[in-house]
């Protein structure tokens, strides 16, 4: 049964276009991986199906009664709820039922004998719901989900406006799990989770009954949970049966044929031209010319993609800094509540020190007390000397109404307007992308932009905040290469094993700091 059919969508923002006739199905229980380079339209493709962006053209129609559930990173979450209300948010409709059931008993005592056997019926109607729907384990259910994906640990009494971008997309996926629904939109889920969080979830989605559309970059995740791809580049929708690994082969082999196929036509687009050209003029030779004229004319001429700019990082490097890079002794960190147990850590020039661990236990926190961006609540941090530090946080302020060229000029002010342009470029960044808002870029090419104002500042400390959340495989690939050239230090927080394996000189698991917090 078709749950989601797409036809003729076209879509673009101004002179760029995103979507050209694309047509796509979604059948019961297919697990789809929806994948793609930075900036292809996987994220504007979520939004459209779920009715949050309305295309240029085309048509978007669900089945009817079908339940879509969106991972909605941006959803409003009010203050005063704590995470308990918001995962048992995902229960409205039965506690409604509940409520009208309830209404129906109170209204009993002044019922005639008709109404009262219309009510008991309706009554026996919504408890047979609530039972299979299994109401009554609601809490039960909550705290099984809530401990899977590690937001027990979080307090599900905490306020929710409270939590960090992590902590808060955890329970979104938290809620949205328990909410069931037909189809599960999951727009790069693994972001914020780590590997014990990403197994359990593998799990769900490998067992999953219904259908999901997944975007993700993280490879291993999707072999494991995929039985379909759809790959989009330049503006198509391409179907692939099988997990990412067939895809790549099947594609490659396509690409091959398609050159294979293209060179041909353009040898025999010569041979017929230079045929023309050189007996056009001849009598003896008129109707062979106008026949070989008229399958050119005829011909549909083959055309190659233009091959997609491939990101190149070179890290500039400042003078060598001194041997201790920094030094921490007793740090507690935190936002007034302490986070950790004290802390004692050392970081010597040369060294490539990723933290690892769950949300919430104050790694993004740690980066910002080192280079004293917010002030630790005891303890004390002693930086080295000569450090030039370049800095990457997770996400860039929303809202940004800027164009790229404008974003690194702000950076770089002496640069002219051509430097400012092929430093973007070499990040992977088309002419439209640099001269697009910074806003409208997808999640991958914000990111870009951001490596691009890291790499042109020479330093010789690289703290890196999830460098590599929404970053497609090609960027990845390019930005471990960089790293591993880079000859200063690095302190790096990721949630990528496969990233940081053979990177990191020392891995600390930052949840042996676990200490006041709970």
């Amino acid at each position: 049964m078709s749950i989601l059919n797409v036809e003729h969508l076209t879509h673009g923002f101004g002179d760029r276009a995103i979507f050209t006739d694309v047509s796509f199905r979604l059948l019961a229980g297919e697990h789809i991986g929806l994948v793609g380079a930075n900036g292809e339209g996987k994220s504007t493709f979520m939004n459209i199906v779920t009715g949050r962006l309305t295309p240029d053209e085309g048509k978007i129609e669900w089945a009817k009664n079908v339940r879509a559930g969106y991972l909605d990173q941006h959803a409003a979450l009010t203050k005063g709820m704590t995470i308990r209300d918001v995962l048992k948010s995902a229960f409205s409709h039965l506690f409604e039922l509940e409520a009208h059931m309830n209404a129906l008993c109170d209204s009993m005592g002044d019922a005639e004998e008709e109404r009262m056997n219309e009510m008991m019926e309706e009554l026996g109607t919504i408890q047979d719901l609530l039972m299979a729907h299994d109401f009554y384990v609601i809490d039960s259910k909550v705290e099984e989900v809530a401990k899977a994906l590690g937001v027990s640990a979080l307090g599900l009494d905490s306020d929710v406006t409270e939590l960090s971008g992590g902590q808060r997309t955890k329970v979104l996926l938290a809620k949205l799990l328990l909410e069931k629904p037909d189809i599960l939109l999951l727009d790069e889920p693994t972001n914020y989770l780590d590997a014990e969080h990403i197994q359990w979830l593998t799990r769900y989605l490998q067992e999953y009954e219904n259908a999901f559309i997944l975007i993700s970059h993280d490879i291993p995740f999707l072999n494991s949970v995929v039985n379909l791809i759809y790959h989009m580049e330049n503006q198509h929708l391409d179907r692939y049966v099988g997990d990412y690994e067939n895809f790549l082969k099947v594609h490659a082999a396509k690409q091959e044929q398609l050159e294979a196929a293209y060179r041909r036509q353009q040898q025999e687009i010569s041979e017929l031209k230079d045929f023309v050209a050189r007996n056009k003029a001849r009598v003896a030779t008129r109707n062979m010319t106008m026949s070989r004229q008229k399958k050119l004319d005829r011909m549909e001429v083959i055309e190659l993609a233009k091959e997609k700019p491939k990101p190149e990082f070179h890290f500039q490097e400042a003078r060598a800094a001194a041997r201790y890079i920094f030094t921490a002794k007793d740090l507690v960190i935190g936002y007034g509540t302490p986070l950790t147990k004290p802390l004692s850590l050392t970081m010597e020039r040369g060294e490539r020190l990723v933290l690892c661990g769950s949300n919430g236990i104050g790694k993004t926190t740690l980066l910002k007390s080192i280079l004293g961006l917010i002030p630790a609540v005891s303890g004390e941090v002693e930086l080295g000397d000569y450090l030039a530090i370049g800095y990457f946080e997770q996400e860039m302020a929303p809202g940004n109404t800027r164009t790229c060229i404008q974003e690194l000029w702000q950076e770089f002010p002496a640069y002219t307007q051509y430097e400012v342009r092929s430093a973007l470029a070499k990040c992977g960044l088309t002419t439209k992308h640099i001269e697009s808002q910074v806003q409208v870029l997808s999640g991958g090419e914000q990111a870009k932009v951001r490596l691009c104002k890291l790499i042109n500042r020479p330093s010789n400390l690289l703290v890196l905040d999830e460098p590599t959340n929404h970053l497609d495989v090609d960027a990845k690939e390019e930005l471990k290469r960089a790293l591993l050239a880079y000859r200063g230090s690095i302190l790096m927080v990721c949630h990528e094993p496969e990233f940081y394996e053979g990177l990191a000189t020392r891995v600390v698991n930052c949840e042996d700091w676990r200490g006041y917090c709970a």
